[in-house]
């Protein structure tokens, strides 16, 4: 029986532009190999067959060694398998098999960027990101959990999942597993390795890396001071807007006479923010070499930590038609081919001491177990919390070690040997101080960092340079494996909040629901405790005052709800709690336009005597309000515009909601005009470390910079940084720069000076009016000249990219492995966040990565949705076929029970005990 699709009421069809249908899959594959042949070619000959070889096998039955009984795989007709076995060791090693079968490609990539040994498979240009992963060491660390530090029970279960890989993997040769291999075969002559426990383990490295919190941030202050005063610096970065936007928690603080955290306490009203006293004033413009090298890791979650974020939020029955809780949860990531997620069910068919698990919702690939969803009992989500998990220290370094409290100490070294397929191997040296690897080891500009960075005077001699080291909580060992587990067996807030005590990094906010009606939250994490400092920018690694203490903030300490009196919780990357809290999280919050409006939209229903629905929650979803459009459009339209051209686009406006549907002609016209007031306002005046490449300005010239214009006494500066991470970026940051200082027409920020033709601007509304003219021949350029043409989904498009050679490859293969584009609502900081760079361009960045709303306690009545679909195989009919309804906001219905599993399966695979 097919499963159904449910759109949200009121939602509009987007246009669509790219969509590949299943009755088309066998032109594809024809096209698929004769791209092979063109793209890689070496005469090589290529059959279908060849294409299809890795097919995998989804009905009938196998021999998989190693079970003690037969597992039923049961896959519905968009290939999402739900798991039947009678022990622990079974499930997983079967979670294992048919992950493989799926997706092994991805995960091979994925374990070989963990360990830092891309260039075994794809050369010499991966030698440098290999070098940083490697110093790094995330490998390293997960090994040692894996011998150290993970249950026995977490430790057998890894071990079965990976005995259940190999044996998809036994006697099978690289064009069987996918057809990724088969062109990497003509170039290299890589044969995949044996997948090992602590493969998976290092995936949550990566998962940590890429929500990491505020060192881009860090970076980008110091960056700052290469031309910003320090109070312009605090101005682009203000306290966050605790009296419009709600924290996570509302109330609460740490007992004085328990020393927990107690809901119902009242805060000590001493903020946990510490101060700065001698510290480093920022680094100069040769940082810009570490975020140089942060941009080419590969960002698996989102471009390299900036605007990660996601929706979640969970109402009481009392609040619902359900008469139980509703949760949502959609994360905010990369958009990847295939996706991030996969969906998949583990059943035990009776619960017992040797068979714990009845759970269902989005894994991993590499990964047992179930990281989002719900089992029997309970449901959970995740947004990331954006804790301050990382700090960058200067180190003044010499031959002999690095220099602290007077001292020169000797490194903890350690030799690394890359191996470079097709080249000679690389070997190089780790340098790792007290606080963290030496990552200003990994360039010959990296050297160089700090020569001439602005330090406190009793800062030691610079000589030829700091070197800046990393210190980051992922790097020590610890037990997040376990909590995966732990969560998946939960069967009540106690149990969930253990589970959480064990997930250490990432940090991420944990929402909760239960049979039994209960909501909640839980903050969990490993969070430093400075000795000195708010983490905002680089420390002087040579001064005991600074670093961290021993201990990190203690669990029991951290903030918690359970059945709150609103009747709901919102986790939208906002403040966790109040800033009178007694540790400091962050000083980098997300600002709250989601959260706020999520808040809102609830409450709306709840003031006004409504229940909320299923379909409500799916409704909120996709719910696409510009918050920055509702304070700016009013000022723009108020705007004297005598160019006839330009005024036509400005009555765009007028009407306008404030809603960026894909059809929207006024969405992308206000996006164009809100670019460009970033751009004129703020982007020009920021150091071209942190502009986007190809971005080049007239600006005053420092030491260094350039050639001298000397007509203008200006120099031309042109970007450095990727579009995808370039500021300003336009995120709710940038919201609350521009509402400060909306009501001041003459504020600084507001003036530009005269360039060559362009006269000077010295108001708001002049440099709005510059703004509305500068967006309104850019998007003639982009859409035409006709505005009646113009539509927000043109110029916001979505193209989802296979990960390796869908973006290296020859151009006609990588035809063949993507898709797209698809033309897209929402936007920056919307709760449909399909998140767009400002200083960019418009192309979608980041995405709700899935969608899933549960039914508590009805379960076979939840819904969910993936970004792409189960298979990570180019041709088959599964690899992008949950795209389409996921861009229209539609959700598929999720069975769970064995009756409703049993009536939507479509093929049965067997996995028997040989």
């Amino acid at each position: 029986m097919p499963a159904n699709t449910t759109a949200p009421p009121g939602s509009s069809d987007a246009k669509k532009t790219g969509r590949k249908k299943g009755r088309r899959a066998r032109l594809f594959v024809i096209v698929l190999v004769l791209a092979l042949v063109a793209g890689v070619g070496y005469g090589a000959y290529w059959s279908v067959s060849t294409v299809r070889a890795s097919h995998p096998q989804t009905t009938g039955s196998i021999d998989l060694k190693g079970l003690s009984g037969d597992v039923d795989v049961r896959r519905d007709d968009y290939g999402i398998p739900q798991i039947y076995a009678d022990t622990d060791s079974d499930l997983f090693r079967a979670q294992g098999y048919v992950q493989a079968q799926d997706r092994f490609w991805e995960m091979d990539v994925r374990r070989h960027m963990t360990s830092g040994r891309l260039s075994e498979m794809f050369g010499a240009g991966q030698v440098e990101t290999d070098s940083f992963l490697r110093t790094l060491g995330w490998h390293k660390v997960a090994q040692k959990e894996y011998d150290e530090v993970l249950d026995e029970d977490t430790r057998k279960n890894l071990q079965a999942y990976a005995e259940g890989v190999n044996a998809y993997l036994d006697g099978k040769d690289g064009k069987d597993l996918s057809v990724e291999y088969a062109a990497l075969g003509l170039t290299n002559d890589y044969k995949p390795a044996e997948w090992t426990p602590v493969d998976s383990v290092a995936w949550l490295k990566a998962m940590a890396w890429d929500l990491r919190g505020n060192m881009q941030d860090e970076i980008d202050r110091s960056l700052m001071t290469s031309r910003l005063s320090e109070k312009q610096i605090e101005a682009l970065y203000p306290d966050y807007p605790y009296e419009k936007n709600k924290p996570i928690v509302e109330q609460g603080g740490v007992s004085p006479v328990t020393g927990k955290y107690d809901p119902q306490a009242e805060p000590s009203g001493e903020s946990g923010s510490q101060t700065v006293e001698g510290a480093t004033e920022g680094l100069n413009a040769q940082l810009s070499a570490l975020s140089d090298t942060l941009d080419e890791i590969p960002a698996l979650l989102g471009p390299n930590g900036n605007g990660i974020g996601s929706n979640s939020w969970v109402v009481s029955g009392e609040y619902t038609t359900t008469g139980k809780p509703l949760l949502a949860n959609d994360p905010h990531l990369a958009p990847q081919l295939p996706s991030l997620w996969y969906q998949m069910g583990l059943h035990c068919r009776q619960l017992s001491e040797t068979c714990r698990y009845d759970t269902a919702g989005y894994t991993f690939s590499g990964l047992p177990g179930v990281i989002i969803g719900h089992n029997q009992d309970i449901a959970w989500g995740f947004t990331n919390l954006g804790a301050d998990v990382t700090d960058l220290f200067l180190e003044k370094v010499s031959a002999d070690g690095y220099l602290y409290d007077g001292r020169t100490e000797p490194f903890i070294t350690r030799e690394e040997t890359i191996k470079v397929a097709g080249g000679k191997s690389r070997t190089i040296t780790v340098r790792e101080t007290n606080n963290g690897p030496l990552v200003s080891d990994r360039s010959d500009e990296l050297e160089k960092v700090g020569k001439k960075a602005p330090v406190g005077t009793s800062a030691p001699d610079r000589g030829d340079g700091y070197g800046v080291s990393l210190k980051w909580t992922a790097l020590e060992a610890g037990k997040s494996m376990d909590a995966v587990f732990e969560l998946n067996r939960a069967k009540d807030f106690e149990s969930f909040r253990k589970a959480a005590a064990d997930f250490e990094v990432p940090s991420q906010n944990m929402i909760y629901a239960d049979t039994e009606g209960n909501i909640g939250y839980q903050a969990p994490g490993r969070i430093p405790v400075r000795k000195q400092g708010d983490g905002t920018t680089p420390s002087p690694g040579w001064s005991p005052k600074y670093g961290w203490e021993e201990e990190s903030i203690p669990f029991d300490e951290l903030p918690y709800e359970y059945n709150p009196k609103r009747g709901y919780i919102v986790t939208a990357n906002q403040a966790v709690i109040g800033d009178d809290y007694e540790h400091m999280l962050t000083e980098d919050w997300g600002y709250g336009a989601r959260s706020q409006r999520i808040n809102d939209l609830i409450q709306k229903k709840i003031d006004g005597g409504e229940k909320i629905s299923t379909d409500d929650m799916q409704t909120m979803q996709m719910d696409n309000q510009s918050a920055i459009a509702a304070k700016l459009v009013p000022e723009l339209k108020k705007i004297n515009i005598s160019d006839k051209y330009v005024r036509e686009a400005q009555k765009l406006l007028e009407g306008w909601d404030f809603t960026q549907e894909p059809d929207s002609a006024a969405a992308a016209y206000f996006n164009g005009v809100w670019r460009n007031i970033l751009k004129l306002a703020f982007g020009d005046k920021l150091p071209k470390e942190m502009r986007a490449k190809g971005d080049c300005v007239y600006v005053e010239p420092v030491a260094g910079t350039g050639p001298v214009d000397e007509q203008d006494k200006l120099v031309r500066e042109c970007g450095q940084r990727a579009p995808e991470a370039a500021q300003p970026d336009g995120g709710d940051r940038w919201y609350e720069v521009v509402e400060s200082i909306l009501d001041d027409q003459d504020n600084e920020w507001w003036k530009v000076p005269a360039k060559g033709r362009e006269a000077a601007v010295d108001s708001r509304d002049e440099l709005f009016a510059r703004a509305m003219e500068d967006a309104r021949w850019e998007l003639t350029a982009e859409l035409g000249k006709d505005i009646t043409t113009w539509s927000w989904g043109r110029l916001h498009q979505l193209t989802l990219r296979n990960q390796t050679l869908g973006t290296e490859g020859p151009d006609l293969l990588q035809r063949a492995l993507n898709r797209g584009p698809w033309d897209l609502g929402g936007g920056e900081a919307a709760v449909n966040a399909t998140g767009w760079n400002a200083a960019g361009g418009y192309e979608v960045i980041w995405v709700p990565s899935m969608r899933m709303v549960v039914n508590v306690g009805d379960w076979d009545k939840s819904r969910w949705i993936n970004l792409t679909g189960a298979s990570g195989h180019a041709f088959s009919a599964h690899y992008t076929d949950q795209t389409d309804k996921w861009v229209d906001g539609e959700l598929l219905d999720w069975s769970f029970g064995e009756d409703a599993v049993k009536e939507s399966t479509v093929d049965t695979l067997t996995l028997r005990k040989p």
